[in-house]
């Protein structure tokens, strides 16, 4: 989850393009490279709550939840039932096949902004065969709507693909925001020629942190490099969703309905138990209320990668 995973400051400029290894490092006021792990036993889970037509259910409190890793209960210990505001990062596909569709992600971006809490903290992340953090040097994160439409803007649309390149760095980057709730808005086809990541590695980064990814399917029928397969898997693990719209016209109507998605989310987050920094797998699982005769449906992550040894 967020807390237990090593996190790693990125260097970056807005006209030079980073790469996932050369985001470990940032540049010291001396000019020196140093690296910062923040390494703290807190569990966080964002959880969406839906009854069975699909709407979002808001007033369950605390008690309501029960946590249960590797089938053992939790005590909760953070619980954010609140529109509360949240670390939100958008990787948008800057590949030469997204020429003909720059206008409608941009224009759909910014819808997506302004329907966000109006205290978020977000950034940009732009990639073609190169990763591009879209923001200034001096701006990590912003909620000011004119510095995300030149950070959309900034890079124009060339090149081959690297979504894996550019998740890696993104969730790093994400990971360095001051917000429990966190969350990834990917933009691409799915495909990737260009990565030196793969991405089993983009998973297993995904699984050492508390974002919710939520993948957008932007493709041609006849697109050669779409792989909606990989856009599911990258959602579904971290607890998020999908979309593939029929049409540009109803990608903005997608960007509203995540920034809602985001804003109804439950936060919660626990202590583990287990003490053990073995660096396996732990299987998470929440219930809540009237959830355990399934009136409610809720959508998680599956689990997380517990710390390794130091």
């Amino acid at each position: 989850m967020r807390s237990l995973l090593l996190i790693a400051l990125i260097s970056f400029s807005a006209t030079a393009p980073v790469t996932a290894r050369q985001s470990s490092q940032q540049q010291g006021r001396g000019g020196e490279q140093y690296t910062i792990a923040v390494d703290v036993d807190l569990v966080v889970l964002n959880l969406t709550v839906t009854d069975g037509r699909g709407r979002h259910v808001s007033g369950l409190k605390k008690d309501d939840f029960n946590i249960y890793e590797d089938n053992r209960a939790q005590d909760i210990t953070l619980f954010n039932a609140e529109d509360v505001p949240a670390s939100i990062g958008l990787i948008i596909d800057n590949s030469g096949s997204m020429r003909n569709k720059r206008a409608d992600v941009a224009n759909a971006a910014l819808a997506f902004v302004n329907a966000s809490n109006s205290e978020d903290e977000l950034f940009v992340v732009n990639f073609n065969e190169n990763i591009y953090i879209g923001l200034p040097l001096s701006i990590r994160f912003t909620n000011n709507v004119d510095q995300i439409r030149l950070a959309i803007l900034r890079t124009a649309p060339a090149g081959l693909t690297a979504l894996y390149d550019a998740l890696a760095v993104g969730i790093e980057h994400l990971n360095t925001g001051t917000r429990d709730r966190k969350a990834l808005v990917v933009l691409s086809d799915g495909g990737d020629n260009a990565s030196r990541s793969r991405l089993n590695d983009v998973l297993r980064i995904a699984q050492r942190s508390s974002a919710t990814i939520y993948t957008i399917g932007i493709y041609d029928a006849d697109d050669a490099d779409q792989n909606p397969r990989v856009l599911r898997r990258l959602a579904g693990s971290s607890g998020g969703r999908a979309y593939f719209p029929k049409s540009l016209n109803d990608l903005e109507q997608v960007l509203r309905d995540i920034a809602g998605g985001i804003r109804n989310q439950y936060t919660i987050g626990y202590r583990s138990s287990n003490p053990n920094r073995d660096g396996r797998f732990r299987k998470v699982k929440v219930t809540a209320g009237r959830n355990r005769d399934r009136s409610l449906r809720l959508t998680t992550r599956e689990g997380y990668l517990a710390p390794g040894h130091k």
